[in-house]
């Protein structure tokens, strides 16, 4: 069931009806008093005044919560808001003196000006992670989202919030879990499951999740939302707006509002779990149907509707190894390689070809186990399980065929075409280098070479310094771009960072077997559909020539990639 706008924004109205009251009734002694100004000293009003909007204030305030449904859960709300919008003042505020003290008068590019710009982006960062838990919910949502952006803001947010924010979330009492159950399913967790594990084995940013046991005997994983999240998530989007708004005035090159616009439509749906209960079944339908050559190394849980609800998601119990435990998965008997292309394989086929992607793909959300079946090498062959279903996006015909023709022009080197589908994109024609360096990561010289391996990263420190040093250098660029791009976009390069992310832990850096993977699907993708469009003869023949010429390409690339690791097979 999804939210309505008058569910997800109770919790500002909350705050609403009192000072409403205050502000008329102030108007209205006023009015009153400005016959009799004279007679009256300004002391003696400005008491009045705060003796009665006071009581007027704490009268209708209490008279409203002890009217509301739940008056313990209203008033936990009108004490929350207020503190987490005085830190939110706080935290913004001290941060903006830091970089405008610590910086002013220093010349910019000295050593000077970089040793003490990393010593502000590391305070700074630290006072952000402290915020996103004291205030938890959404926050640590944001902090997560900052953890993913790699080179697109300063490396030490990126290291601080990676580090902190997917393995140290806050965890709901065993009690706020029985309010929960009580409110969606009318029993405590006892009742409903035969066993039921209080201490949740991980916990996220919306949810924990808990180990239970059904009466008929089945191992199930129960995801329940923290208490009273939906009723403060509105505000505290609001509370993240003025932070990222008031950041924006005093620094423009800083402007990460398109963030907002994002999670003010995306938050809704993740707060609603019947919502992730249909992306998890759909998403596996779309595996059967438009790529059934890999539909049984893609799985996700069965879920059970009978024991789930808007907040609370119960689904079969997946045991495996976190995509980043290279130990774990070595442990399993399946190479950390087969892992890489196997990944890189599942999110190209839902970007190109399924148009509908899940957009949170950071390795707690992806698990490894055998899939029953061996390799030529008698290895055994990865399955990929997907979790957390609650953030999709769904890329229309058009989108999809521009980002699909974008990724093979990457791939091919084809400068033109990379300006053209950038363009089409909402990239301009001034920023389509900026784009496509952004989505590979690599400068344009490289993006265009006509090399094999022209888009793959080494994960060396040179190329990290590299790449960190145009972020810098560009930043009002990118934030300009970022602007500019439709939000569906700027979901495919959050997952394209978190993908990024995940090959670097596998392979300590990327691999020409995946952008091989992905000029294969993305090329697929375009020539299916030029192939449904009503053409002509010529046009049919030249589809048919340009698959051809594809084919060619892709072969060559492959016969590459295998002299490479022969010669370096060789070199061991």
């Amino acid at each position: 069931m999804a939210l309505s706008d008058s569910h997800c924004f109770r919790s500002l109205s909350i705050l609403l009806p009192p000072i409403c009251l205050v502000r008329a009734f102030v108007l209205a002694y006023v009015r009153t008093f400005a016959s009799s100004m004279a007679a009256r000293s300004l002391w003696r009003t400005r008491t009045k005044l705060l003796v009665v909007g006071s009581a007027v204030c704490g009268g209708s305030g209490a008279a409203f919560i002890a009217s509301s449904e739940d008056p313990s859960r209203t008033l936990k709300l009108c004490t929350n808001i207020p503190v987490r919008l005085f830190r939110n003042t706080v935290t913004a505020a001290s941060i903006a003196f830091d970089y405008e003290y610590s910086l002013s008068g220093l010349a910019e590019g000295s050593n000077e000006m970089a040793k003490v710009k990393h010593e502000v982006h590391l305070r700074s960062a630290q006072k952000l992670q402290e915020l996103c838990f004291k205030n938890g919910g959404i926050y640590i949502k944001l902090g997560q989202h900052i953890g993913q952006l790699d080179y697109l803001v300063p490396e030490e947010y990126v290291h601080t919030m990676r580090e902190s924010m997917l393995n140290k979330c806050p965890v709901s009492s065993y009690e706020q879990v029985c309010e929960v159950f009580k409110k969606e399913v009318g029993e405590t967790p006892d009742k409903v499951f035969a066993e039921f594990d209080p201490v949740p084995i991980a916990s996220a940013s919306l949810a924990q999740v808990h180990v239970a046991r059904t009466h008929s005997g089945e191992k199930v994983a129960v995801k329940v939302q923290h208490s009273h999240l939906t009723d403060s998530a509105a505000a505290d989007t609001a509370a993240v707006g003025v932070i990222v708004n008031t950041l924006h005035r005093i620094f423009p090159s800083f402007d990460y509002r398109w963030l907002l616009d994002e999670m003010s439509e995306s938050l809704p749906k993740e707060l609603d779990f019947m919502v992730e209960a249909k992306n998890n079944e759909k998403c596996l339908e779309n595996f059967r149907k438009i790529s059934p050559h890999i539909a049984e190394y893609v799985y996700a849980p069965t879920i059970y509707w009978n024991l789930s609800s808007s907040k609370m998601l119960t689904m079969e119990f997946m045991d495996g190894a976190q995509v980043n435990d290279v130990a774990k998965i070595k442990k399993l008997g399946i190479q950390p390689y087969e892992v890489s292309k196997l990944v890189s394989q599942t999110f190209a086929e839902m970007m190109f070809k399924h148009g509908f992607v899940h957009c949170d793909p950071h390795a707690a959300n992806l698990i490894v186990r055998p899939s029953g079946k061996r390799n030529i090498y008698g290895k055994q062959k990865p399955q990929l399980v997907l979790l957390d279903h609650g953030l999709y996006k769904e890329l229309d015909f058009n989108t999809r065929f521009n980002y699909a023709s974008l990724w093979k022009a990457l791939v091919f080197s084809d400068a033109n075409a990379i300006k053209k589908h950038s363009e089409k994109l909402g990239a301009g024609d001034d920023l389509y280098v900026l784009f496509a360096g952004i989505l590979t990561m690599r400068p344009w010289k490289q993006v265009i070479d006509t090399s094999v391996d022209h888009l793959v990263i080494q994960g060396t420190k040179e190329d990290r310094s590299e790449l960190q040093m145009y972020a810098s250098q560009y930043f009002p660029q990118i934030s300009e771009l970022l602007r500019r791009l439709p939000r569906v976009i700027l979901l495919m390069l959050k997952t394209n960072d978190c993908l990024r992310s995940v090959n670097n832990e596998l392979l300590q850096g990327s691999s020409l077997e995946s952008f091989l993977i992905i000029g294969k699907v993305s090329s697929e993708a375009v020539l299916e559909a030029k192939w449904s469009e009503k053409k002509s003869l010529m046009k049919w023949l030249n589809v048919w020539l340009e698959g051809l010429s594809v084919e060619a390409r892709l072969w060559v690339m492959q016969f590459a990639l295998w002299v490479l690791q022969v010669r370096k097979a060789l070199t061991l």
